[in-house]
């Protein structure tokens, strides 16, 4: 089976390099669709492939995904963006992946988008790899997708997205605001972002109102459990705690207690002083499912060195410092160089409590 890279793009001559390096290990074709670039974005293109097309931007990332699906010839198409890395291993993993692509009809993959050092720490389940005579789509004006369906294929190859700038922060409002205008209704997962863009730009009440109005639809079970929790954060920043906890604990309705929420309660407690409590949040953290194959954002500190390095703090507060000691060391196997950790075993090692990992 043949594997078509496709890339849109704008202004990225400062990763568009790096990024198809890494595609031309495993592609038999990379087609780059540009949407307007006035910097060397094109020439570095040109120098990776001849299918290089002009698409003429109209605030819809789901057009020009699909434009560039459209110039694609071969039997698989797969998306990236022009500031994703792949490893040399994983390169090597979908290159083992087209031996059997013929079996599925859609391949997902993690997608790295936050990092301590090279380690992933915010992960999440992406639809990457389509058959082309499936004619699959994509949609939403911003953070599009294609809803997963078919015979599907979850790999363990991993594209890092590594940004080195930031987007224009109004960006995706300003389109999302734009379409509301024009008359067009905002599908559930539309409505999901543009909660969430109203929340990061600090419009608080306004995207609370939104998220509070999507929960009450039919979205991604996933996405109600992360609009909780950003609704958690709204209301705090509000200062309104009980709208704050009503909110988290309404993500429990939706799906099992996930590491992200069991954390954040587990802080809420400790700030109150109530260790008890906060014990058994992050005792609950630590038993969570992280639900990369769900689809949702998995922060993967909340599902371990979090947890642990917060239980070796109560249970040293508690007097029991054998087991604070015993936390401690499981988040040191996480993050055996953080200072939080090295901190604690030198603490516990001037107690006489010592050990190696």
């Amino acid at each position: 089976m043949t594997l078509s890279v496709c890339i849109i793009v704008k202004n990225e001559e400062e990763v568009l390099g790096r990024c198809l390096s890494c595609a031309e290990k495993f592609a038999d074709e990379i087609v780059v669709v540009d949407t307007g670039s006035t910097d060397g974005t094109v020439l570095i293109a040109e120098k990776f492939t001849d299918k290089v097309f002009f698409f003429k931007w109209r605030d819809d990332f789901s057009a020009a995904r699909n434009y560039a699906f459209e110039k694609a010839s071969s039997d698989f198409l797969m998306w990236l963006d022009a500031d994703d890395v792949i490893t040399d291993e994983n390169c090597e993993k979908i290159n083992a992946l087209k031996s059997v692509l013929d079996s599925y009809d859609m391949v997902m993959m993690p997608y790295a988008a936050a990092f301590d050092g090279e380690t992933p720490t915010f992960v999440y389940e992406r639809e990457r790899i389509f058959r082309r005579s499936g004619n699959y789509k994509f949609e939403g004006a911003v953070h599009e997708a294609v809803t997963p369906c078919g015979r599907l294929f979850h790999s363990d190859a991993v594209i890092y997205h590594k940004k080195i700038k930031e987007n224009e922060p109004l960006r995706n409002l300003a389109i999302l605001q734009k379409l509301i205008a024009s008359g067009k209704k905002l599908d559930d997962r539309q409505k999901f972002y543009y909660g969430r863009e109203l929340l990061f730009n600090g419009m608080y009440r306004e995207g609370i109102a939104v998220l509070e109005d999507f929960l009450n639809g039919n979205g991604w079970s996933v996405n109600k459990c992360e609009a909780c929790i950003n609704l958690y954060q709204a209301y705090i920043g509000l200062g309104n705690e009980k709208s704050a906890l009503a909110a988290l604990l309404r993500s429990f309705t939706f799906a099992p207690p996930g590491s992200a929420a069991c954390c954040i309660l587990g802080a809420y407690f400790m700030k109150k002083l109530d260790l008890a409590s906060a014990k058994f949040w992050y005792e609950t953290a630590l038993k969570a499912d992280g639900v990369e194959l769900s689809g949702g954002f998995v922060n993967r500190d909340y599902c371990g060195f979090i947890p642990n390095i917060q239980l070796c703090v109560i249970y040293d507060r508690l007097g029991e410092r054998e087991k604070a000691y015993a936390f401690n060391e499981a988040a040191g196997r996480i993050k055996p160089n953080n200072c939080d950790y090295l901190n604690n075993k030198k603490y516990f090692e001037e107690l006489g409590i010592r050990g190696e990992i």
